[in-house]
């Protein structure tokens, strides 16, 4: 069986993946993950979600929620390849998590429902991988539920990930009766007995016979579409060989243009072994991937995937232990040795590598040295965060970092007891320092300690890790959510004039500004523009004002975008063109243009028509048709827009736009009108225009 799928590493290179789980969250990746490390040999013993057992969702919250928070890393070994595993989380909350694992990864298993189908957030981080150029193969789970169809699963992906899936399995089953799967390559079937690990391999039960040969045709016929090779072997043939549909299958799976789709119940653990196959036959290994980029001096260079190649890594996550700072990373290129001393490419700061880690969740082990292709963690690192890139003294290099996103709730923490203020802030800082999409900052009005997260969840959870972690009392505001301000009509020709003369050499910049509505995808894509909604432009001519003074005028208008003219929020939406200006030949320099360009957007902003924007989700809710009524009246009164409905068997789900600001509690609220028989995702979409009027409480700071 494995001498088709599998073939010998002739690199040990080419024996290593590094992929990561993604799914919509009780999808069931962390079943999958356990599935895979008892089935490699790494445990002994199967854990289970719901007994608190499993071993990557090793902290005490995870377990006592049964969800996946904390991305944790694992490695086993299959069939001679060493793979290592970055099970992530499933909730949108945790996105960033997300984010950071697939900036280290070459491949992915991403695992949908068959009763649900692409859910919200499998579609979120499928997004997320399509960003990061990561390859997936599709695991479609829970096949022994209730309502399970493989068919409606694969519609799904088709439809709402607009990808071409690859069917290559064929349910053996249904429902409570799923015993296996046929294997459409092979043509042959794969049966778990009751209580058993691995499969029989047996001949295709006859009443699948035919149904299986007319899907193995429907897969030739896909791949030859899109394959050269196997479209070549298709028309001198009228089929597509073993051979000629694994090569072309790695081939699609690794472009890009299609994905593999294999099923199962990781649960009853069927279907876990040939998932393992599909890993190693089609996902790429470190020398599969482009070579990694980065920048020295300005200049874009490339780092083989090569032992012998200077050292360059990337840290993509820092934990802080009992025992000290613990950070993870992917080794692109070289090799490094304990004891070591590495560069930190972005501050130049020399680090020395203690102690180098195999790691298993909330275990590790030893190694000596860490080459091209490894994912590991390392103590002894002082300085080095989330994002640095540590490469050999003699041959700097850096790496892209994550990007984080922009948190968009905030509560106010303070410590109970007056003497634990200082162990509050020391407590803030290492947790911004463990996850970036945490943001802390002092309320410059009230004095209060802020803390910004990517949602209801992530804030409660980050305040509980203080409270268990540091045994510190804290008291927590009512969240609110991250307002914008933008233009919706604004003001063109506004004169201002920055002068001042206090003795010595004065200051002096004259500008003339237009402050306009930013439209949909304006100049977003040229050098001027970037994604934070900001264009700045210039159209002075005849030198009125030099280049120099251009770029300082751009740099004020950014500063004054930090507060908007209605209740201090970051301003987006905008268009400022610089018209025309002045300079005098001694009094003019780059601070006074810089610093005429802030007040000049200022009162532009001040005399336009602004307009607050609130962040809104997307919500998907699973109910009893008999609460259907009740729960679309509730979000009627949360100012939700319900954009779609579909009925399943003895449920409705619906799918509506809603303010994040009235989310605060729903799950309590829907549970309650449910009987405890309701359940929501959401995800953020975007901004909208909030009501009129705003009351001070949530249009202020």
């Amino acid at each position: 069986m494995r001498t088709e799928l599998h073939r010998q590493p002739t690199s040990p290179l080419t024996a290593v993946r590094n992929l990561g789980i993604l799914a919509h969250v009780d999808a069931g990746k962390t079943t999958v993950t356990e599935r895979i490390l008892y089935l490699t040999g790494a445990v002994h013993k199967r854990g289970e979600v719901h007994d608190g057992t499993t071993v990557t969702d090793y902290d005490s919250q995870e377990r006592d929620r049964g969800i996946t928070i904390f991305a944790a890393a694992v490695s086993c070994t299959w069939d001679g390849h060493r793979i290592n595993l970055i099970d992530t989380p499933g909730h949108v909350d945790f996105s960033d998590e997300v984010e950071r694992s697939l900036r280290v990864l070459d491949g992915a298993i991403a695992v949908f429902d068959a009763v649900a189908g692409v859910e919200p957030q499998s579609e979120s981080v499928w997004r997320q991988a399509d960003r990061h150029g990561v390859p997936r193969i599709a695991f479609v789970n829970k096949l022994d539920r209730a309502g399970a169809d493989l068919d409606t699963a694969v519609a799904s992906i088709r439809d709402r990930l607009h990808t071409v899936p690859l069917v290559v399995q064929l349910p053996i089953g249904s429902e409570d009766g799923f015993t296996g799967v046929v294997d459409l390559l092979r043509m042959r079937a794969l049966v778990w007995a009751e209580g058993r690990d691995t499969y029989e391999e047996v001949r295709v039960p006859d009443g699948l016979c035919e149904e299986a040969r007319r899907r193995r045709r429907l897969l030739e016929e896909t791949v030859a579409e899109l394959h050269p090779a196997a479209l070549e072997e298709f028309c001198a043939e009228s089929s597509v060989s073993e051979r000629t549909l694994v090569a072309a299958l790695r081939d699609l799976t690794r472009t890009g243009e299609a994905v593999v789709v294999l099923c199962g119940s990781a649960y009853r653990n069927r279907g876990i072994e040939p998932l393992l196959e599909a890993v190693v036959a089609f996902l790429p290994s470190p020398l599969d991937v482009p070579p990694v980029r980065g920048t020295l001096d300005g200049t874009v260079q490339e780092r083989a995937a090569d032992p012998a190649a200077p050292f360059a890594a990337l840290v993509f996550k820092v934990n802080s232990t009992a025992t000290g700072r613990l950070a993870f990373l992917r080794v692109y290129s070289g090799t490094i040795g304990k004891g070591e001393t590495v560069l930190d490419a972005g501050t130049r700061r020399h680090e020395r590598i203690g102690r180098i880690l195999r790691v298993q969740a909330g275990r590790h082990s030893d190694v000596e040295t860490a080459v091209a292709g490894d994912i590991v963690a390392v103590i002894g690192l002082k300085t080095a965060r989330t994002g640095a890139t540590l490469c050999a003294p003699a041959a700097p290099l850096v790496l892209e970092p994550p990007v984080s996103a922009d948190p968009v709730v905030t509560v106010a923490v303070e410590a109970r007891r007056s003497t634990d203020t200082e162990r509050l802030v020391t407590a803030l800082a290492r947790l911004v320092e463990e996850d970036p999409s945490l943001r802390v900052r002092t309320d410059p009005e009230t004095g209060q300690t802020v803390l910004s997260g990517m949602g209801e969840l992530h804030l409660e959870v980050a305040v509980e890790k203080i409270r268990r972690a540091h045994e510190l009392e804290i008291g927590v505001g009512r969240p609110q959510v991250a307002y914008r301000e933008t233009v919706a009509r604004g003001v063109s020709g506004l004169v201002y004039r920055h002068v001042k003369q206090d003795g010595g050499a004065g200051q002096f910049a004259h500008v003339v500004l237009d402050a306009e509505p930013l439209e949909a995808g304006d100049g977003l894509d040229a050098d001027n523009g970037d994604d934070a909604g900001f264009v700045f432009r210039s159209t002075v001519v005849g030198g009125r004002v030099p280049q120099e003074y251009v770029r300082a005028v751009e740099a004020g208008c950014r500063d004054a975008l930090a507060e908007g003219p209605l209740g201090g929020h970051p301003v987006t939406g905008l268009r400022v063109t610089l018209t025309d200006g002045a300079t005098h030949s001694k009094d003019s320099s780059e601070m006074a243009f810089r610093t005429a360009g802030r007040f000049a957007l200022r009162e532009a902003l001040r005399a336009s028509a602004m307009v607050l924007l609130e962040p809104v989700a997307e919500v998907t809710v699973t109910v009893p048709d008999d609460a259907v009524g009740g729960v679309l009246g509730d979000l009627a009164a949360r100012r939700g827009r319900v954009s779609g409905s579909i009925t399943r068997t003895g449920t409705a789900v619906i799918t509506a736009t809603v303010p994040l600001a009235e989310l605060f509690g729903y799950a309590t609220r829907l549970r309650s009108r449910t009987q405890g028989r309701g359940t929501f995702t959401s995800r953020p979409t975007g901004y909208a225009p909030a009501p009129k009027p705003v009351s001070p409480e949530t249009a202020g700071r």
